[in-house]
């Protein structure tokens, strides 16, 4: 597909075609390097309260954590910092924009902003500074942060999901290279079954692998919760084939996958138990970091690729977004601004970046350069998530019904009941359609 196919792709998220009427914010994304300037006087005694999602390797929270701290002895502010499971920050998110009241900034996941922007701080000028500091942000990034020409939140980057292998497995299973496409990987995936080192991937009610792996082989093969105008397409030739296709993948899978959670994948991988998964670094940082012999063992022989391609032909992925809102009912909004400022500067972000082996994607274009993704070839897969992701919402606008749709998981449990063979392919299209229409009313 062409870079002007792609672009226009991408286009069709309403999140990216309102940051494109916003003349001043891509001013500022063009001059890259020469930051405007950006004036924030913190209110006097500020003190901060964020709340943010629970780490998944350890150099994550450890280092936010230190770069946290760091930025109070800097500043004098004080700041409280909890954390969530994904699963709880979005509720707790939501209720603190509904009664007013609660953490100054939180860290919650895809497109939250967008399900109450008018209940957040206005954060242009540090989006602004940023992007023109940092060599602009990626499309992704703008589409998940910019609503009506402003932008309501702060890109801290994504999730970057991958295909998480052993290579010995993979050869042993007659395959010299990894497949690309759908096609090849299926047969990879029956080969690995036959030889009783099976894959599988995350079917239960997962924010992260649950939800990506599903919305990027949906989209691969041309299906969509909603088209350009938000009316639901769900139930359309592509998706019987992308269930069909599911169908024939799940019977190549390790048993219990329908409940698997975020977590799941990464305990059974670990265990030994899986030669092949869909999931962010966590996984090799785990075994690479392990003073288990085993498990380094197992590091070493750790690969990592990019979503296979579908009949479409170009990517489909979609990664675990991270906006960091700061809410209006907050004493402190300027102190709250600097504080963001603060941990994406570079002297914070790419220590924090390295320190958790990126397990966070950059959604600034400037720290695609950051060691962390070519000083090990194994990281570098994860270094283009937020480059190519699709945002959530494809290819109608993100707000209150695309968010309740994903909470809701729609699209995962439509894959889960035609890949288990609960449901026909047909019947699972149509009982998504009727879930997916409570949201987008006519």
């Amino acid at each position: 597909m062409s870079n002007i196919d792609r672009r226009n792709f991408l286009k069709m998220s309403a999140g990216l075609a309102a940051g494109a009427a916003t003349g001043d914010v891509l001013a500022a994304d063009k001059k890259a390097g020469a930051a405007p300037a950006l004036h924030l006087k913190a209110e006097k005694g500020a003190k901060l309260r964020v709340l943010r999602w629970k780490q998944f390797v350890q150099g994550d929270g450890d280092l936010w954590l230190a770069n946290t701290k760091k930025f109070t002895e800097k500043t004098g502010i004080e700041v409280r910092l909890d954390a969530e499971g994904w699963e709880d920050v979005r509720p707790k998110a939501a209720v603190a924009a509904n009664i007013g009241s609660g953490p100054d900034i939180i860290i919650s996941t895809f497109e939250d902003a967008h399900q109450y922007p008018d209940k957040l701080v206005d954060v242009s000028d540090v989006c602004n500074y940023l992007g023109a500091k940092y060599g602009g942000w990626y499309d992704a990034a703008r589409a998940y942060g910019i609503d009506k020409g402003k932008w309501v939140a702060v890109p801290m980057g994504c999730a970057g999901n991958a295909v998480v292998y052993r290579e010995s497995q993979v050869k042993a299973a007659g395959f010299s290279t990894f497949p690309k496409d759908t096609d090849g990987f299926l047969k990879l995936m029956q080969a690995l079954k036959a030889k009783g080192t099976p894959g599988g991937f995350a079917l239960g009610n997962a924010t992260g692998d649950g939800n990506c792996w599903c919305h990027s082989l949906l989209w691969a093969f041309g299906g969509k919760l909603v088209d350009e105008k938000n009316n639901v397409a769900i139930n359309s030739p592509e998706t019987i084939k992308a269930l069909e296709y599911a169908k024939a993948l799940y019977a190549t899978f390790i048993p219990g996958t329908l409940s698997w959670l975020d977590p799941n994948n990464n305990k059974a991988f670990l265990a030994g138990d899986l030669s092949l998964t869909y999931n962010g670094i966590s996984i090799y940082y785990a075994a690479k970091n392990s003073t288990d012999a085993k498990l380094k063992a197992m590091a070493e022989d750790i690969q990592h690729a990019h979503f296979p391609v579908g009949p479409v032909g170009h990517p489909t992925e979609l990664h675990l977004f991270f906006p960091m809102m700061i809410f209006k009912y907050s004493k402190y909004p300027n102190a709250a601004k600097e504080y963001l400022r603060f941990m994406m500067e570079k002297e914070q972000y790419e220590p924090w970046q390295q320190a958790a082996n990126g397990y966070v994607t950059q959604p600034l274009k400037a720290y695609e350069s950051n060691p962390i993704w070519t000083a090990d070839p194994k990281n570098t897969p994860y270094r283009d998530a937020m480059k190519i992701m699709i945002p959530n919402g494809f290819a109608g606008t993100m707000g209150y019904a695309s968010a309740a749709a994903m909470a809701d998981f729609i699209v995962v449990n439509m894959v889960a009941e035609a890949a288990s063979g609960s449901k026909t392919p047909k019947e699972a299209a149509e009982r998504a359609e009727q879930r997916a229409q409570r949201y987008y009313k006519v």
